[in-house]
This record gives C-alpha cells, structure tokens and sequence, in this order.
C-alpha cells in the first residue's frame, strides 16, 4: 500500500468511528431525555428525535464500514435508515395527538398549548356551519 492509500484508510476508519460515536451520543441523549423530561410529549420528542439520529448515525458508520472494507453495498442499510427517517416522527406525531385527544395536558411553563386553540376554532366553526 502506498502512503495515499493508507492515509485514506485512516481517513475513513476515523469518518466511520465519528460516525458510530455520534449515534451513540445521540442514543445515550434520548435516554437521558425519556428518564428526565416531565410530560409524554417532550419524553417523546427525546425518544424520536434524538434515537432517530442516533440509528441512522449507527447505520452510516455500518454501511461506510462495509463499503469501504468489503466493498459491500448492503441495500438493507439503505432501506433502514429510509423506513427510520419515514417511521419515527409519523408515530410520535400520532402518539402524541393520541394522548392529546384523550386529554394528557402537556406541563405548560411559559407556553401555549397552541394544538388545543386550533381544535377549539375548529370545533367552533363546524358548530357555526351546522
């Protein structure tokens, strides 16, 4: 191996070893976030947000790996962190509109619980129309 060679190869074991740490980090955040944070709502946001870019940050150290070292391009890793980035927010979205609906009022320190505004207008204006 030349110099150029085995200078890429550090480059990119070092991208692949960033890459798995700031996953990790974000996992490890999330979990913090799930014990810490005081309603389902922000407990979900840790949970979705931050495990999101914790898996996909995982999956891309995977995929570079196995590009990289094997030449190996695995479509399974693709598809993953597709079906992540597509699946996690939807189903916080609609857990979180599932609690809402069944009355869990959000702790509300300086803020407005804007959602429950907008089905109170709502409300009034199909009651209006009928």
């Amino acid at each position: 191996m030349t110099e150029i060679e085995t200078l890429f190869q550090i480059i990119v074991n070092i991208l692949i070893i960033i890459s798995i740490l700031i996953g990790t980090f974000f996992i490890v955040s999330a979990a913090i976030g799930v014990i810490r944070f005081p309603d389902i709502y922000t407990k979900l946001h840790a949970a979705t947000k931050a495990s999101t870019l914790g898996v996909i940050g995982i999956l891309i150290g995977a995929f570079l790996f196995l590009y990289i070292q094997h030449s190996i391009i695995s479509g399974k890793l693709l598809l993953a962190i597709v079906f992540i980035l597509l699946t996690n927010p939807v189903s916080a979205h609609m857990i979180s509109r599932a609690a809402h609906l069944k009355g869990i009022k959000p702790v509300l320190n300086n803020r407005k619980d804007e959602y429950a505004e907008a089905m109170r207008k709502l409300d009034a204006s199909d009651s209006t129309k009928r």
